[in-house]
């Protein structure tokens, strides 16, 4: 049990399986940073899922029960300050750092198939791009009940939902129903769960059979944008158009655009 990452073509999935939750410990983040770091790097590959085993929830973020992983107050200020090691692969804090902000062009398509909670929901958000979620499949963040507030921040939850609603969910850590979740745009979809994984893969095929280049570059433009001043974006923007179209009429990918039709 872990991470189980497999490669079907150009789709890559993603499964978090740990038990009934699915909950996190600290090697199953150093093995999801491995997969996901291969996956960017595998041109092979166009595009990705991210779901959870079972039908019992996606995620249920990090075992804080498990003393497993965790180690004194000293080591844990050192290893706050300097990168994660291979030999600390089963301490916590570790890996789950590097991959939140590990640099990611590639879609990921998020599979929701139960609750997602704590660590679960900033996976959620953090690496998938498009979410097709069942019914049940509620988000919760409950961290400041525990005295582990952040998760506001980690998850960028305010650039994805207005503050206000962010604000509600982190401060009062209440649940948000997949049906909210919906009504605010965290989910794209919610359908059946029998359906959700052949959903998810209709989607991942459609993305996976555009120009990869093209894909890189919308993604790319698309984040950077967020952060970028208006001139800035469109600058960033025409560049890498055309970069795009270079390459692709190099490569004799080179298409014009369809008339619209009248």
């Amino acid at each position: 049990m872990g991470i189980r990452y497999e490669k079907d073509g150009a789709v890559a999935t993603f499964t978090i399986e740990n038990g009934k939750v699915n909950a996190l410990t600290p090697e199953m983040h150093k093995e999801l940073y491995d997969a996901v770091s291969d996956f960017c790097a595998d041109r092979s590959l166009h595009v990705g899922i991210l779901t959870g085993a079972g039908d019992k929830a996606f995620c249920a973020g990090d075992d804080i029960k498990n003393p497993h992983g965790h180690q004194d107050q000293g080591k844990a200020m050192s290893a706050h300050f300097f990168p994660s090691t291979e030999e600390e692969a089963h301490l916590r804090p570790g890996w789950e750092r590097e991959l939140r902000t590990m640099e990611r062009y590639k879609p990921i398509i998020g599979a929701i198939n139960g609750p997602a909670v704590g660590m679960g929901v900033i996976y959620m958000l953090n690496l998938t791009d498009i979410r097709v979620a069942t019914p049940g499949a509620f988000i919760g963040l409950p961290e400041i009940e525990y005295g582990m507030a952040g998760a506001g921040g980690s998850t960028q939850l305010a650039k994805q939902v207005p503050p206000a609603v962010a604000m509600k969910m982190v401060l009062l850590g209440e649940r948000m129903p997949a049906e909210d979740a919906l009504k605010h745009d965290l989910y794209n979809e919610i359908v059946a769960p029998e359906e959700l994984m052949a959903r998810a893969r209709a989607m991942a095929d459609r993305i996976a059979a555009l120009p990869p280049i093209s894909v890189r570059v919308e993604m790319e433009v698309t984040k950077k944008a967020m952060d970028l001043p208006r001139a800035e974006a469109l600058n960033l923007t025409a560049h890498l158009y055309r970069l795009q179209r270079a390459a692709l009429m190099a490569r004799g990918e080179h298409q014009s655009l369809p008339l619209a039709k009248t």
